[in-house]
């Protein structure tokens, strides 16, 4: 089979055609296409007119384009993520708590008594 890219009028004048009369096997050999695509397209373009169909289109195309962008973006929004920072492990201890400190009383200026 051949690889064709039909247009939305052209697939929904396809679609039309059973109602004719025609099978949809038949049709379907008529424009050497797949039975898969024709079910495809009748559960996607069925009870639709052409300009529905063009209609349609726009929220698709913008969202296509907001996918890309998206996916152009995560690779930076991952990079800043994981920025170096402090680890949980390094924490710094209050004065007064540290063993370095203990048993001193610095306001005093000597030990603690």
């Amino acid at each position: 089979m051949r690889k064709i890219r039909f247009s939305e009028a052209l697939i929904i004048g396809i679609l039309k055609q059973p109602e004719a009369g025609m099978t949809g096997a038949a049709l379907c050999r008529g424009h050497e296409m797949p039975d898969a695509t024709f079910y495809k397209w009748r559960g996607r373009y069925g009870g639709l007119d052409v300009v529905e169909a063009i209609r349609l289109r726009g929220p698709e195309e913008e969202s296509q384009r907001l996918k890309r962008l998206v996916a152009e973006l995560a690779p930076d929004n991952q990079m800043l993520t994981n920025v170096p920072g402090k680890t949980a492990g390094a924490r710094r201890t209050p004065p007064g708590r540290g063993s370095r400190h203990r048993g001193h009383d610095f306001s005093s200026g000597g030990p603690a008594s």
